[in-house]
């Protein structure tokens, strides 16, 4: 299947030589939601830039649902909408006029039901005649993700969208993009809430200083680079480093209160329970275990850190 988004070698290199992004090639499926993690100054937002006609690239081509966004720039912005991580709007407008105003600016015919659905689902309905400054943070962040709907587009940006937002607020932008997705509308999204991209993303891409690192599903990264750990807390703390417990695989804690022990994978999991009744039978008592999943930001954070050593 054709993807909705191709990015073909696309690179910025700024006039002072500063290399802002190295090529970067990546096909987004259609109705996906797709994850670009990155601390700041990644390259992030310059890949957004690029995308959404804001910034030239240096090189490269992107092509937005079969149009190319530089020659064929008018119905290429069409199908992409931006939710920016600025706060950048009219502050004088009602959310109702600001809405109204960017459908227009698509050229796009007036539709009075469909801009009162995009308030209602955004919890703007009852703030429709309000004026933007008198929005709270939360609101104008909804009112940013409206105004990149009202034109219905089929690719939508949503750059760091629940950055300064409550946890409730966030939530319910989840699942508002949930709903996007049923429609039909391909996501990608920027966040610095890698728990963000763990409840919401299919596929996950990590950038660090302009160079995109790795693409994978969430699924087969958290698969192949997760991991768990097994916890046990003793009956009573080894009275010191115990070698003995070394060739099973398990590392105790500085207080010898607790052993860990690490795997991966369904072999992982067979040699961590012959690991667990060698320890048993060498006499050493528990009275508690757990496991723990590697999250995706313990991923993530590996990910840079082995590629800035």
């Amino acid at each position: 299947m054709q993807p909705i988004l191709a990015i073909q070698g696309v690179a910025k290199t700024y006039a002072g030589g500063h290399v802002a992004l190295k090529p970067v090639h990546l096909d987004i499926a259609r109705g996906e939601i797709f994850a670009l993690l990155g601390p700041n100054g990644a390259g992030k937002s310059t890949l957004i830039n690029i995308i959404c006609g804001i910034v030239r690239a240096s090189a490269g081509r992107v092509i937005a649902d079969g149009h190319d966004i530089v020659t064929d720039w008018r119905a290429a912005r069409a199908k992409i909408g931006l939710a920016p991580q600025e706060l950048a709007t009219d502050a004088f407008e009602t959310v109702g006029q600001t809405l109204a105003f960017s459908r227009g600016l698509f050229g796009k015919p007036r539709n009075d039901a469909l801009l009162e659905q995009l308030m209602r689902d955004l919890t703007l309905w009852d703030k429709r005649n309000d004026k933007i400054m008198t929005l709270s943070g939360g609101m104008k962040r909804r009112v940013m993700i409206a105004k990149a709907l009202a034109h219905e587009p089929v690719i939508l940006f949503l750059d760091e969208p629940t950055a300064g937002v409550d946890v409730e607020l966030r939530q319910d932008m989840w699942r508002m993009a949930h709903r996007l997705r049923q429609a039909g509308v391909t996501i990608i999204l920027t966040t610095h809430y890698i728990e963000e991209a763990e409840e919401m993303a299919d596929r996950v891409g990590v950038i660090r200083a302009g160079e995109l690192i790795l693409v994978d599903d969430k699924a087969a990264l958290m698969a192949k680079l997760g991991g768990k750990s097994l916890i046990l807390t003793l009956d009573a703390p080894l009275a010191a480093p115990a070698p003995s417990l070394a060739d099973l695989g398990f590392q105790s804690s500085e207080d010898g209160r607790t052993l860990t022990y690490a795997f991966q994978g369904e072999a992982g999991e067979v040699a961590m329970a012959q690991a667990l009744a060698k320890l048993i039978e060498r006499g050493v008592r528990f009275h508690d275990l757990n496991t723990s999943q590697r999250s995706l930001e313990d991923i993530f954070v590996a990910l840079v850190q082995d590629k800035a050593a």
